[in-house]
């Protein structure tokens, strides 16, 4: 599964946030679970053009890229 973690200025990898993240796999990537965000919670859409978005357990926010 791709994703990315958006910050209010910045797009990053989630290696660069994760691999600090006790939730993270054993690879420090995102939690994914039946194509759910596993370690955070969905966040509604605002158009359906949008990409999922989850909130997960650190704060981040993580979109779904693939």
């Amino acid at each position: 599964m791709l994703a990315a973690i958006l910050t209010e200025n910045q797009i990053l990898a989630p290696s660069k946030v994760c691999q600090s993240c006790m939730l993270a796999d054993a690879s420090g990537q995102p939690r994914w679970r039946e194509g759910q965000l596993y370690c955070g919670r969905a966040i509604d859409k605002i158009t359906t053009e949008q990409p999922e978005q989850y909130q997960c357990a650190m704060g981040f926010r993580v979109v779904k890229v693939d």
